[in-house]
């Protein structure tokens, strides 16, 4: 039993903040943002949320796959920014979407969200529980940010990227009809975590306050040593790209695109620089989306999509990264 891509989605807030915008409400400036980021807008939630633009890019997927809500077996969402802390973003999605059939649950992973999504709906097809899953990663991470910390809020965006997957057999492929060979779909996957590390990029939920503890209130915002994250992500990611390449028996030029989450412009030039492998197969989409954690890799996937990038038989390697530490690596054949 393999598992394909059959269709993806995206949905971003309809607000458009720009670098100057910001350099109106803080210190900083458009040259400042982008030559150290790459970014040049972001999207910010208003009237969206994160459920709402789940929902948006899960619709947008079903229509481009082809299939209905009574289809979904399995809904996974990947996300750190859940409009509640309990029912699940997942739940709120099966509830919009009148998928009353699906099994519905949430994965924490922060902007490895959905490739860890990804992974968990393939070991679920896999195994023959299910057939066709929803995998999303959604953030409004705007309402965790401080902005007043002029460092850190400016690389973040809000929106939601959605893909289905199905499982199938090589019967049902239909390889032989179009005269090719060898698998279609998820080819290998490499997943990582490194808990001693978290504290680098964190985020504190709210505080004990019950009766025998007394603590004032205070929101939690993200946090991030910018120079370790880096280190993290320009050493890991090559190494996790090059497991999945050996994996699945393929060298980098095998590879169309390298769809990596989009956190900052230097680290992939330097992911690229490491796998000797030219920029142009770097795709991006954080000049006008930003860092969008989990939502990241699945957004711009569904851009791809959309203009028509994307061709049966290429081979694509998508990888999420981030808080945890953790980091996700996966090789399709599209």
């Amino acid at each position: 039993m393999m598992m394909r891509i059959i269709g993806t989605g995206s949905c971003l807030p309809l607000s458009v903040v720009t670098n100057d915008d910001l350099s109106k409400i803080m210190d900083t400036s458009d040259e400042w943002i982008s030559s150290r980021t790459g970014i040049k807008e972001r999207r910010l939630a208003k009237e969206e949320t994160t459920a709402s633009m789940a929902a948006e890019a899960s619709q947008r997927a079903l229509k481009n796959a082809g299939i209905g809500v009574e289809d979904i077996d399995l809904i996974i969402v990947g996300t750190i920014t859940g409009d509640y802390v309990t029912p699940s973003t997942s739940c709120e999605v099966q509830a919009k979407l009148g998928a009353a059939s699906a099994v519905a649950f949430d994965i924490n992973a922060a902007c490895s969200g959905f490739m860890f999504a990804l992974h968990t709906a393939y070991v679920y097809l896999q195994s023959g529980i299910y057939k066709t899953a929803l995998v999303v990663g959604a953030e409004t991470l705007s309402k965790i940010m401080d902005w007043n910390d002029r460092s850190t809020c400016v690389l973040f965006g809000d929106g939601a990227g959605a893909a289905v997957v199905r499982a199938y057999t090589d019967e049902e492929s239909g390889e032989h009809e179009i005269g090719r060979s060898g698998a279609r779909g998820l080819l290998a996957f490499s997943q990582g975590s490194d808990g001693a590390k978290g504290s680098v990029l964190a985020c504190r939920d709210r505080v004990n306050n019950n009766p025998l503890i007394q603590n004032p209130f205070e929101m939690g915002y993200v946090s991030m040593d910018g120079q370790e994250v880096y280190k993290f992500a320009v050493s890991t990611v090559p190494s996790s790209i090059i497991k999945v390449l050996e994996t699945s028996q393929l060298k980098t030029e095998d590879i169309k695109y390298f769809v990596l989450h989009q956190a900052n412009i230097r680290i992939i030039q330097s992911v690229a620089k490491r796998l000797k492998v030219s920029e142009d197969k770097f795709p991006l989409s954080l000049d006008h989306c930003g860092n969008i954690s989990a939502a990241s890799v699945p957004i711009l996937l569904d851009e791809m999509n959309q203009k028509g990038m994307l061709s049966p038989g290429d081979k694509i390697v998508m990888s999420g990264f981030g808080a945890g530490l953790t980091w996700g690596t996966a090789v399709i054949e599209w």
